[in-house]
């Protein structure tokens, strides 16, 4: 016989419920808004083409690299570490394309990486000259005080604009000034206009390709420019006003920046790997 004890409800069992907190990752969105207020687009050169240039704003963020231009070893390097973003100084289209196709070295590079779901941001002369920008961190670097804007923009409450200006502390010979930079960069040899001699004291500087600056720091009584490279022409004016023309080479003018960036990108979120290329190189060297 059946006794209803068999049919008596098992006792109840009650199980805590789990909460998993979900930790929303970092979007292409939210990179591209703090990189517009770190390096404000509004500061960019008129003909320039900055901001998010490929992308999906909703997409992940998780891996960020860095670097100064996109090539086919740096954006290889992107798409074999799962970066989901490349924020690159300098533009990646920068004139407008009719058509992206593999023919040629650029398309092929936006085809490869659009496909890789890798995004593409630039900041380019907005990060040139902005307050913690390249030229900023760049004099600072060589050493100068009271630094200003060579040409600031009208009506910027900030007082920003491109290149910069400033005084060394202590005036020092065109020849010291570039051993200073050399062991300072890692740079093995310079490009130099102006006597070994020559004393350093007013100095104008512009990141890249600068040599359009050369006018305005004549005017403004610098006794020196740097920049990255210019032309020979440009080198020839220099002459003619006695100033010092240094030129430190496109890469090493600006790749520092792009190394700092990453760290300033990884401090800011915190979700996301953040590094700087490994793969990236200066194109040119000496024999």
């Amino acid at each position: 016989m059946v006794t209803d004890s068999l049919f008596a409800a098992a006792p109840e069992v009650y199980q805590l419920p789990i909460f998993i907190e979900s930790v929303a990752m970092s979007t292409i969105d939210q990179v591209a808004q703090f990189l517009n207020e770190f390096a404000p687009t509004r500061l960019a050169e008129e003909w320039d083409n900055v901001g998010l240039l490929v992308g999906d704003r909703s997409a992940s963020a998780a891996k960020i690299m860095t670097c100064l231009t996109v090539t086919p070893e740096s954006a290889q390097e992107a798409i074999d570490d799962n970066a989901n973003l490349i924020v690159a100084h300098h533009p990646l289209p920068f004139r407008p394309i009719k058509r992206i196709t593999t023919d040629s070295v650029a398309t092929k590079m936006i085809w490869d990486l659009i496909r890789a779901g890798v995004s593409i941001y630039s900041p380019h002369t907005g990060f040139d000259s902005a307050s913690v920008g390249i030229n900023q961190s760049l004099a600072e670097r060589l050493g100068l005080n009271q630094v200003v804007p060579i040409n600031p923009i009208a009506d910027d409450p900030q007082q920003l604009g491109a290149g910069r200006i400033g005084k060394r502390a202590t005036p020092v010979s065109l020849e010291s000034f570039a051993n200073e930079i050399k062991n300072d960069f890692g740079i093995k040899t310079l490009q130099v206009v102006g006597q070994p001699e020559a004393q350093i004291k007013k100095v104008a500087l512009a990141c890249g390709s600068g040599g359009s600056f050369l006018s305005a720091a004549i005017r403004a009584g610098c006794d020196t420019f740097v920049t990255g490279e210019t032309t020979f022409h440009t080198a020839l004016e220099a002459k003619a006003n006695s100033v010092s023309l240094v030129l430190l080479g496109h890469y090493f003018s600006e790749r520092f920046a792009v190394e700092s960036l990453a760290v300033t990108l990884a401090d800011q979120f915190k979700d996301s790997i953040v590094w700087a290329s490994k793969d990236e190189t200066d194109p040119l060297s000496w024999m």
